[in-house]
């Protein structure tokens, strides 16, 4: 479970981070389409980290989390 966990965090991280690239590519662009994606990017990026966190504190309400009766 931890080796999931590990994954599972850096694959967050990896999507952050593409969610900033393409937030400031967005800024840059002068598109007629790139103010939608450009307030998409940004509401994603604010988004994901608040779902993420959401999903960890419901999972170890949930008295699923193996690794801490290991310990």
């Amino acid at each position: 479970m931890k080796k999931f966990k590990r994954i599972f965090a850096l694959l967050g991280a990896v999507l952050l981070v593409l969610l900033y690239v393409s937030t400031f590519i967005f800024a840059l662009i002068d598109h007629s389409a790139s103010k939608g994606l450009l307030k998409a990017s940004i509401a994603c990026t604010i988004l994901l980290p608040v779902l993420l966190y959401a999903f960890t504190l419901v999972y170890k309400l949930t008295g699923k989390d193996d690794d801490s009766s290991k310990s």
